[in-house]
Formats: structure tokens, C-alpha cells, sequence
């Protein structure tokens, strides 16, 4: 099988890890264990959403000012149109969470049976704005 073809589906996430690239420090980057997917259509487009698992509860029916911020720096979100481009994989971003992310995500990415990771790309943290190096583990869903 091709990677493209491989490459198709969706994917639920396993892990995400960033690290600091002045520290070489590792941390979970929404916390442990959390909840998202990603997703390659044949058509060339893709979509992405990731929260954290333990996000507070809200006060009421509707997040306050205080609870938005929160809410916002838990969780990414955005749809692309994809490439491929060897062993990596390009989001042509359109629409983000995140105006600053509607950008060229270059992604390098491996392949193996059921598991997808996604490393190596130096980028910015998009809550403290350090250099950081995410790796992102997905199993095929």
C-alpha cells in the first residue's frame, strides 16, 4: 500500500507530547491521555481536533469570559487541504481555532501497520509561545 493510500482514514490520538527546544524538557501537551482524532480524505481535504481529557467543568450554561480562555488554550482545531511530500505530510491550514495557525504545517510522518506519528517539526507553542517539537501518536480508527 501506498503511503497516501495508508495515509487515509481516521486516526484517533494517543498521545501528544512537546518538547522544549531551549530546555529539552518533555511534557504531555494538553495533559495525559488526550481526546482527539485526525482525518485524511481521498479528496485531499483533512480536519483536526484535540482537547484535554480533565477540562474544568463549566459554572453555568454558558462559559464566562474566564472560562473561554481556558476552554481555548485546551484544545486545537483546524481543516486543511493536504499534500504529500515524501515522508511528510503538508496542512495547507484554511480555517484554525487559532487564526496565527492558518499557515503551511509541515508535518514529517511515519507509517506503521495501525500506527501513525507524527514528529519532528520545530514550531510555537501556540499558549506560551516557546519553540517547541510536538510528537503526536495516533492509532487508526
Amino acid at each position: 500500500m501506498t503511503p497516501a493510500a495508508a495515509l487515509l482514514g481516521t486516526w484517533k490520538m494517543t498521545a501528544w507530547t512537546r518538547t522544549s527546544v531551549a530546555s529539552g524538557h518533555v511534557s504531555d501537551a494538553l495533559g495525559p491521555d488526550p481526546v482527539g482524532y485526525i482525518a485524511y480524505h481521498p479528496d485531499g481535504h483533512m480536519m483536526a481536533f484535540v482537547a484535554a481529557r480533565h477540562r474544568a467543568a463549566l459554572r453555568g450554561a454558558v462559559p464566562a469570559e474566564d472560562e473561554k480562555a481556558a476552554l481555548f488554550d485546551s484544545m486545537l482545531a483546524y481543516v486543511a487541504r493536504y499534500e504529500l511530500r515524501g515522508d511528510h505530510v503538508v496542512h495547507h491550514v484554511e480555517a484554525a481555532w487559532n487564526p496565527a495557525w492558518q499557515i503551511d504545517l509541515v508535518r514529517p510522518f511515519t507509517l506503521e501497520g495501525d500506527r501513525l506519528v507524527i514528529s519532528g517539526a520545530p514550531g510555537t507553542d501556540p499558549v506560551t509561545g516557546e519553540a517547541v517539537i510536538y510528537r503526536m501518536e495516533f492509532r487508526k480508527a
